[in-house]
């Protein structure tokens, strides 16, 4: 019934409740592995972000937003479709879902390496309302047929299959560091020494001119500052020389690579003041999960502190990422909101601010929660109960494990020994004191609720090793 449901909204057979021309524009900027302290908004003591810094100031800051997932293509999902990873079955980065390591203590399990068809995605309800889709940049979100056009989009310009380009230089191609031939396609006609992140951006600006007099979502996932490590020399030389004892972050290809995001993030909202529609669209600026903390080429790559962990692990530091929101005269410019947000929650935020209903039975499957009234009030309670990560899988920074914040209480658990961690992020941001065994009826409840979370989700697990013969 769903996949009749989502036919008939891509085939225009069941009118919008709304029309386009009632709401706004939409510009989804994904920034790829950037952490929470990556920002200078976010106290950075290393990187420059005056554009994005003056951004916050007439936007709306959280301090609690989290990716769904500590890696890239599941918290994409969620922000397509609104459903926590575990409920898609996309729990890790496209290209290991079929393959997981079959020679460690546990198995993880085989997942999705693409997003159904069957879910209905913001793009597809966007667009059945009449707005110009767009999806600029990194996608990550399945094979060919699974490309942003078969997903609600009316342009795609760069996405694919892969997660990452060979180089951030023009032509984008080539065979290392990841293995085989990667190219990003329809960036024709570049020169030489022409940088991704600002290809990207005026691919982007050039559909907003042509389609300026029309409602529009433009999605711009944006490569960087996802590896390989690549700012443009003259940046990266300016940041070397800036490096001082007890600097936190002091890689300076990756300080480029923010600097030049910064200022690209920059040239969009200038573009938006020339064609006069700064004031009617909704401008939406976060990351798909915690900034990378393992070497590039022999140096480590940013530092989240004073979050723990990164990428990979579902410590703050892999999920809690920076997010900001600005909504023409609805969010207070220059406001902070200490509220916990997830990735889930674009989806029917998005639909909200645009006045549209989307489709009721599918919404009923949606996870994420409306953060209207948190962008009107950023003071309101909201009545989510907790937030849930799944991540059964294993990355340089973690082993397999599930985790659930309640407030200001998160606890972790671990498939290789069932063993729990247990936080208050009030008093231990740092996730430094496991008060596992000190408040023994917390965790319990807590790890209740994370296994009544499973079973309402269908969520994967992974299988024990078989012992050899």
């Amino acid at each position: 019934m769903r996949g009749l449901l989502r036919g008939a909204v891509l085939l225009g057979l069941s009118a919008p409740l709304v029309c386009a021309q009632d709401g706004p524009n939409f510009l989804f900027l994904l920034v790829d592995d950037m952490g929470w302290s990556d920002l200078g908004v976010y106290g950075s003591d290393f990187h420059e972000t005056p554009r994005i810094d003056a951004f916050s100031e007439t936007a709306m800051r959280f301090t609690n937003a989290y990716a769904a997932s500590p890696v890239c293509s599941p918290t994409r999902a969620s922000i397509m479709t609104g459903k926590y990873p575990a409920k898609l079955r996309m729990t890790v980065w496209r290209e290991a879902a079929k393959n997981p390591p079959l020679n460690r203590q546990v198995i993880p399990p085989v997942t999705a390496d693409s997003l159904p068809h069957e879910e209905l995605t913001v793009a597809e309800v966007l667009s059945q309302a009449g707005y110009v889709t767009a999806h600029v940049g990194k996608w990550h979100l399945g094979t060919a047929e699974y490309y942003p056009q078969t997903q609600g989009f009316d342009y795609n310009i760069g996405g694919t299959l892969w997660g990452a380009p060979q180089t951030f230089f023009y032509p984008y191609s080539g065979s290392r560091p990841f293995a085989g031939l990667r190219y990003v396609p329809h960036l024709e006609g570049g020169r030489e020494g022409e940088y991704l992140t600002d290809r990207l951006t005026t691919e982007a600006i050039q559909i907003l001119r042509k389609e300026s007099a029309k409602p529009w979502f433009l999605h711009l996932a944006y490569h960087t500052v996802h590896t390989p490590i690549e700012g443009k020399p003259g940046i990266a030389a300016r940041y070397q020389a800036k490096i001082r004892d007890g600097t936190r972050h002091r890689n300076p290809h990756l300080a480029a690579m923010v600097h030049s995001l910064d200022e690209n993030v920059g040239r969009l909202l200038d573009t938006l003041d020339e064609l006069g529609r700064a004031d009617d669209t909704v401008v939406i600026l976060t990351s798909d999960n915690g900034g990378f903390v393992n070497k590039y080429e022999g140096m480590q790559v940013t530092d989240n502190s004073p979050l723990r962990s990164g990428k990979g692990s579902l410590y703050e530091g892999g999920v809690r990422v920076p997010a900001m929101i600005r909504w023409p005269g609805v969010t207070v410019p220059g406001s902070v909101a200490d509220t916990p947000i997830s990735s889930v929650d674009y989806y029917r935020t998005i639909l909200s601010i645009a006045g549209l209903a989307g489709d009721k039975d599918y919404n009923r499957t949606v996870d994420g929660i409306n953060l209207t009234p948190i962008l009107r009030d950023p003071e309101v309670e909201t009545d989510r109960a907790a937030l849930f990560f799944h991540y059964p899988h294993y990355y340089a920074t973690t082993s397999p494990v599930s985790s659930v914040r309640a407030g200001d209480w998160k606890l972790l658990r671990y498939y290789e020994d069932a063993s729990v961690e247990l936080y208050n992020l009030a008093n231990d941001i740092g996730e430094q004191r496991n008060l596992a065994s000190e408040r023994p009826e917390m965790a319990t409840a807590l790890l209740n609720r994370l296994e009544a979370w499973w079973e309402r989700m269908g969520a994967q697990h992974p299988s024990p090793r078989m012992p050899r013969n």
